[in-house]
């Protein structure tokens, strides 16, 4: 045997040694997962809300103490990067889409008589409510998969301290962490069970518990409270909510807004300082050079502008309400609320002849 050929099998076989060698390491195990029993601070967090809740304290200790840190949700809860430019298009194009569309269709023929007596009864709009669980679950199927104890306790004792408001946002998570263990006490369920998104929100509607001990009503009159497993409960639920948040029966959410064509007359910064704040008068709108549609200059409320950013695109405008900023209240985002709004409107234009005019029917 030449050299060559000696030295090129010499090669072969020690590459095969090194590949066995590492196909036969052992996985790497995971690390042990950090429960809040060690936390010193979980701990007289449990002590003080069992006491000023009149709780027991050996349970709201256990309760909090299973409850594990999920490394990921801090992460979640940052604002994106300044300077990531909004885009309203593609935005949009996440939730009115085909898939959405047609789950809502098929929700709203399933509850029609529910939806039209929430409309009835409550003052909003049937496709309002719809256009909600489909942006929120996409009518049950995405509720979300994590603990609820676990999201609410990490983002109440381990929130990102790079938060612009820190501080603020973990005090209101610690909030609904009080708000979640007296639910789970007064309805007699394990703490541990509920799953929901990482920031603790729960059931078809993505009720953080807050609002679910505000809102959540027993719209199907089985003497229970069924967020996850009631799309009656949850469709009354809803409507109760953006009643608590001041929803004006029969009042448009917004409207087309067009700029007077000469620039000089349009005072831009002036319409944009209240944020979605409805702050204006039509005319007032008018004189600073924001042209609403005909029924829009009729408008008797405060209206807002409300800028929808397109990435390198212009931007999107319409003249908000009232009831578009009781939307916001859901979720403060001006995107979420226009996609809510014409996500609801999309399934309504797509329900057959027949299925519209039994929900308008409904007794």
């Amino acid at each position: 045997m030449n050299a060559a050929i000696r030295n090129a099998i010499l090669t072969i076989a020690a590459c095969a040694f090194s590949i066995s060698a590492t196909a036969q390491k052992p996985p790497k195990k995971p690390a042990p997962a950090y429960h809040y029993a060690e936390s010193a601070q979980a701990m007289q967090f449990a002590d003080d809300l069992a006491e000023r809740r009149g709780l027991d304290r050996e349970w709201v200790r256990q309760a909090i103490g299973q409850a594990r840190l999920l490394p990921q949700v801090p992460r979640l809860v940052l604002p994106p990067p300044k300077g990531t430019p909004k885009n309203w298009a593609a935005y949009r194009a996440r939730f009115v889409e085909p898939i959405r569309i047609r789950a809502g269709v098929r929700f709203w023929q399933a509850h029609a008589e529910a939806l039209a007596r929430a409309e009835r009864e409550y003052g909003v709009p049937a496709d309002l409510i719809v256009g909600i669980i489909g942006v929120e679950t996409l009518y049950g199927q995405q509720m979300g998969s994590l603990r609820v104890i676990d999201s609410l306790a990490t983002l109440a004792f381990d929130f990102p301290a790079a938060h612009p408001r820190a501080a603020e946002r973990q005090a209101f998570f610690a909030r609904e962490l009080e708000q979640f263990l007296t639910l789970m006490d007064r309805t007699g369920i394990d703490p541990h069970a509920p799953r929901g998104s990482y920031a603790g929100a729960m059931g078809l509607g993505q009720f953080m518990p807050s609002s679910w001990a505000r809102y959540a009503v027993d719209f199907d009159g089985d003497g229970r409270i069924d967020l996850w497993n009631s799309p009656v409960d949850a469709i009354g639920s809803v409507a109760h909510y953006f009643v608590g948040h001041g929803w004006k029966t029969g009042m448009p959410t917004h409207y087309a807004v067009a700029f007077d064509p000469d620039p000089a007359r349009v005072q831009l910064d002036t319409l944009l300082a209240p944020d979605i704040l409805p702050s204006f008068s039509a005319a007032r709108m008018a004189a600073l050079g924001a042209v609403l549609d005909a029924e829009g200059s009729q408008h008797a409320g405060p209206l807002a502008l409300v800028e929808l950013q397109n990435g390198a695109a212009p931007p999107s405008y319409v003249a908000g309400t009232e009831n578009f900023y009781a939307v916001t209240r859901y979720n403060w985002s001006s995107y979420y609320a226009l996609a809510v709004i014409e996500l609801g409107r999309a399934v309504a234009a797509a329900l057959p002849a027949s299925a519209r005019t039994a929900s308008r029917e409904s007794p």
